[in-house]
């Protein structure tokens, strides 16, 4: 499943994140920067585990760090942020933390005593459960209005996904707890996107990708909880190689890559 994943984690970095940057409001010289570190991260993931794979991983940490940087310079402004920019907030911090990860594995480095092949994996969620899908929660958010369910879709999908990371420390529970917040803000998001945000009368294929990334999430999300519950009750789940083949693809192109077009589409004001 390397290739697989490689593929999906190459997508990531190449086209969802520099793509979803233009609908955030960072500098124009990041956007241009980011190929910088994009194009040599992309590169380490085709390259033999070693020093020059994680030389070339850590080009892409630095891209990272610079765009996390921006999320407490906007805090300085905006002291006590609203969900939506948390949920921005949540996008700009969460690629630093994939390319944590991404520099332990490319390097070999078990990373805190995680397996290489749970550091590949945690570099996937966060760039699409945790960039893609937090960036989508505040566009799908703010276009909806200022009702409390696009608040609890602002906020549960960050919250979600930082219980997810909290879980691999505190355990499977708590694991599960992350899983079940954020299935539930990805289920806002595409409730939201499917009554609010898709009969706003746009064109076919704008209206066909905003209803196929919601829809996508209805089948993806429940292979993500009962991951999350097989591994916190003991109970069947399905083989990881099963999961990276469908919710990984599902959330990668069925959702972040489908949902970030048609936001691109409707050139919405950044967030």
């Amino acid at each position: 499943m390397r290739p697989l994943i490689d593929t999906v984690l190459t997508t990531g970095m190449l086209a969802v994140v520099p793509a979803g940057l233009r609908l955030l409001r960072v500098p124009h010289r990041l956007l241009r920067a980011w190929w910088l570190g994009a194009v040599p991260g992309a590169l380490s993931l085709w390259l033999e585990r070693g020093p020059w794979a994680a030389g070339a991983a850590s080009a892409y940490a630095l891209a990272t760090v610079c765009l996390a940087v921006q999320a407490p310079i906007r805090l300085r402004t905006r002291p006590s942020p609203s969900p939506r920019e948390i949920a921005a907030l949540t996008a700009l911090v969460t690629p630093a933390i994939a390319a944590v990860a991404l520099v332990a594995e490319r390097a070999g480095y078990p990373l805190w005593g995680f397996s290489l092949t749970i550091l590949s994996l945690t570099v996937a969620h966060f760039h699409f459960a945790g960039f893609a899908a937090a960036l989508v929660a505040g566009l799908t958010s703010r276009a909806a209005g200022d009702g409390p369910l696009s608040r609890a879709a602002a906020l549960s999908v960050p919250g979600g996904t930082l219980l997810v990371l909290g879980g691999y420390f505190a355990g499977d529970w708590a694991e599960l707890a992350g899983a079940v917040v954020l299935t539930a803000g990805m289920w806002l998001v595409g409730w939201l996107t499917l009554a609010e945000v898709r009969r706003g009368g746009h064109d076919r294929i704008t209206g066909a990708l905003l209803t196929f990334s919601s829809l996508v999430l209805a089948v993806s999300m429940v292979l993500a909880l009962s991951w999350a519950l097989g591994e916190a009750t003991g109970l069947p789940r399905p083989p990881l190689d099963w999961m990276i083949a469908t919710h990984g693809l599902l959330n990668a192109f069925g959702f972040a890559v489908c949902a970030i077009a048609a936001w691109l589409r409707l050139r919405p004001r950044p967030l």
